[in-house]
């Protein structure tokens, strides 16, 4: 936890061009992922719950690499100044998973029971999160439909077809960006980077559509403003 908070604090302070979303993103579309972020986290609290208390052994190390980097993440993130984080802290180890790295016992079912509550506490957490960043920022709420439908998707993909969480992620990325309904790499790797150039993409092309949008209707409303500005001179001569 200090190593990956030094580099959280690093990465956060360096004001750096490169790490400003801005530089990439028209600023509604940044908080349109800051919110997307916020609803990420509340759906990877809840698969964490809902993986711990099914207790899948077919994709065991997934789940528990998964739940050592959320837990980790959130451990990082979670101000420790009052007692009541720093018992919440205790609660988010990820005894089971560590217990299945470090000695190979197959415990995480039950040991993750321990921090199911604060895992579902954690929903709340971001959901209010959500909510507040949205309402400051006077931001709609469409983005819920959306992923609603994203994540509704990936549940039913993994439980219809019986694949693998990631697969399953796998598919409902390629589908839902029509790239078609396939599982795209045959390793572990190659799917999460098979996800992250499909999302990537997609993000990247609502920009270019959003840049030339922006670019016509500037041009056409500078031509506009530069007849009325003729029109004004005119009258002024006259």
């Amino acid at each position: 936890m200090v190593v990956f908070r030094f580099l959280y604090n690093r990465i956060r302070g360096n004001s750096h061009r490169t790490l400003n979303p801005t530089e990439y993103f028209p600023e509604e579309e940044v908080h349109s992922l800051r919110q997307v972020f916020f609803l990420i986290m509340m759906a990877s609290c809840f698969i964490n719950v809902l993986y711990s208390l099914i207790y899948i052994t077919g994709d065991l190390l997934s789940f528990v690499i998964f739940d050592i980097i959320l837990s980790l993440y959130i451990g990082i993130s979670l101000d420790k100044s009052s007692r009541k984080n720093r018992i919440l802290l205790i609660l988010l180890i990820p005894y089971g998973s560590l217990t299945y790295i470090l000695f190979n016992n197959s415990l995480v079912g039950l040991l993750d029971l321990i921090h199911i509550p604060v895992f579902i506490y954690f929903i709340k957490v971001y959901y209010d999160k959500f909510i507040e960043y949205t309402e400051s920022n006077g931001l709609g709420i469409a983005i819920i439909l959306l992923f609603i439908i994203v994540f509704i998707s990936f549940l039913l993909t993994q439980f219809d077809e019986h694949v693998s969480p990631l697969d399953a992620l796998v598919m409902v990325s390629n589908a839902f960006t029509s790239n078609g309904y396939a599982v795209l790499g045959s390793s572990t790797l190659g799917k999460i980077n098979a996800i992250f150039l499909v999302w990537s993409g997609y993000l990247i092309s609502g920009v270019g559509t959003a840049t030339l949008t922006a670019a016509i209707l500037s041009r056409h409303f500078n031509k506009k403003f530069d007849k009325l500005e003729e029109m004004i001179k005119k009258n002024n001569e006259e």
